[in-house]
């Protein structure tokens, strides 16, 4: 059997396919965008269609630059943008509506409608989420009700709803396989994951027709094999989870107590909670981490809007730097004495506040505050608002020990300022793997293992290796005072008090 492993990682903003060989070393990679629409203040849409050309060409692309044919390929893994929803016709495959992307905030009015009903303890109960359009499951709920036929089709039976996996694996399979995993399923507002089922009750208070849902597998499992008509080859697909979870898997973070945070634009940071399934109280999310051999792993997960996006506004709006690259040398020009923070809730603020009226502000200036300044206050607000999260974690389970070492992954990381300083504020150490595509390592690891060519998580844990370490070197009153600063200017933005 060949040893190649395809995976296929479908972003917000991109499409990217990597070809890995029996090794666990990437051989191939592929990468393209797709077109991003905003029909409307606040809405946010992608064209499936679209997606699914983009995987199809950056799978090719990926196969040939590895110098293998896709017969070569031994199983496909599939990581994606989670929450994004997609309806389409069962016997033809079309799309019947644009994909309503994770982002889109159209559903913001029923959702508080649900909430004013006293619903949302209820859902959070059973789904771990919280009442928000983040979620699938009031975009599916918006299509049933503004799509002109397609409530009565769904309840015919004529109509697939999925996230973007289900809908890649429909393609795929020519249209053989309507299926999912739990991660994503976890995602959608109406998946127990405690009963591991889509629940009635849910189902009814969105008035979404089960016959539409996909069926819910692990993330190691049989998705059905490529139709070689479309695909050119018969691959079985082996391996699915939504990003961030491949992200944790990616990182090898299988013990209860470890901890992963991606820094792309934004940041979602996950604990392993193993088996205990913690309600938080702190307003995290409680989510599936993965699912394996039918056992369930649990995860507490908190979600900033804004990290690697304030580096962008520091580039692109004040014209303080030119490239990414620079903000570590201007934050390390900055004058110690002065105290600067950005509270960066461009868009709100995301966990543990949820407050998505907020808005950011600069505190702190004095006539001497320059670029460099700014520059220190764009990295610094990443590592609060890490800090935010991981405090909540420990309020919310004694398994988040004061030493948790938290592995990081995602664009900023390469950051080794950025790093130092999130260790310090954490007083926690920092580990930067040596291979920072983990989120579609992770789906390819799934894919890889089920097919018995990659080592099981026992063995992929040891090969797992760090680039370096970041130990805490802040003194405790700097950093207790660094923090209590940071606390007094959030406290200063929030709309929602208490």
């Amino acid at each position: 059997m060949s040893g190649y492993i395809l995976a296929i990682d479908q972003g917000t903003t991109s499409t990217r396919s990597m070809v890995f060989d029996q090794n666990m070393h990437i051989v191939g990679v592929a990468q393209q965008e797709f077109t991003q629409f905003f029909p409307d203040s606040g809405w946010v849409e992608h064209d499936a269609e679209e997606i699914w050309q983009s995987v199809l060409s950056t799978t090719r692309m990926a196969v040939a630059k590895a110098g293998i044919t896709l017969r070569d390929v031994a199983a496909i893994g599939i990581t994606n943008q989670r929450e994004t929803a997609v309806v389409w016709d069962r016997n033809s495959g079309e799309p019947l509506h644009r994909a309503i992307v994770w982002q889109d905030r159209r559903t913001a009015r029923f959702c508080e409608e649900l909430k004013a009903k006293g619903l949302e303890p209820l859902f959070t109960a059973k789904t771990g989420l919280l009442l928000d359009p983040y979620f699938s499951g009031t975009k599916l709920a918006w299509m049933l009700n503004s799509v002109e036929g397609l409530r009565v089709r769904a309840e015919k039976g004529e109509v697939c709803f999925g996230t973007i996996d289900s809908w890649l694996i429909f393609r795929m399979t020519a249209g053989r396989v309507h299926a999912t995993d739990a991660t994503n399923a976890s995602r959608t507002l109406i998946y127990d994951i405690g009963e591991n089922r889509f629940d009635d009750e849910l189902l009814d208070i969105l008035s979404i027709p089960r016959a539409m849902l996909p069926e819910v597998k692990d993330c190691a499992d049989d998705f059905g094999v490529t139709d070689p008509e479309i695909f050119g080859a018969e691959i079985p697909i082996l391996g699915v989870a939504g990003d961030q979870q491949a992200a944790v898997i990616g990182n090898a973070c299988f013990e209860p107590g470890m901890m992963k945070s991606t820094y792309g634009t934004g940041c979602f940071a996950l604990l392993n909670t193993g088996t205990d399934r913690v309600a938080s109280s702190n307003r995290l999310l409680t989510t599936i981490a993965y699912r394996l051999n039918g056992e369930t792993t649990y995860a507490l997960e908190g979600s900033i809007f804004i990290a690697g996006a304030a580096v962008q506004w520091l580039r692109d709006s004040l014209g303080f730097i030119g490239s990414s690259a620079e903000t570590d040398g201007l934050a390390a020009k900055a004058d110690p004495h002065q105290r600067v923070y950005l509270v960066p809730a461009f868009t709100g603020l995301g966990a543990p506040y949820w407050d998505a009226e907020a808005r950011g502000a600069m505190f702190g200036m004095t006539r001497n505050t320059g670029p460099a300044e700014f520059a220190r206050a764009v990295l610094e607000s990443v590592a609060y608002q890490t800090y935010d999260l991981l405090e909540a974690m420990k309020k919310d389970w004694d398994g988040a020990s004061e030493r948790t070492v938290l592995r990081v992954d995602g664009g900023m990381v390469a950051s080794n300022w950025t790093m130092q300083r999130l260790a310090d504020i954490l007083a926690a150490p920092v580990d930067r793997p040596e291979i920072l595509e983990t989120t579609v390592l992770g789906a390819a690891w799934l894919a890889g293992s089920r097919a018995g060519i990659w080592p099981d998580r026992q063995g992929f844990a040891e090969h797992w290796k760090r680039d370096r370490r970041f130990e805490p070197g802040m003194a405790e009153d700097d950093r207790q005072a660094a923090v209590a600063g940071w606390r007094d200017c959030v406290s200063r933005c929030l709309t929602k008090r208490g």
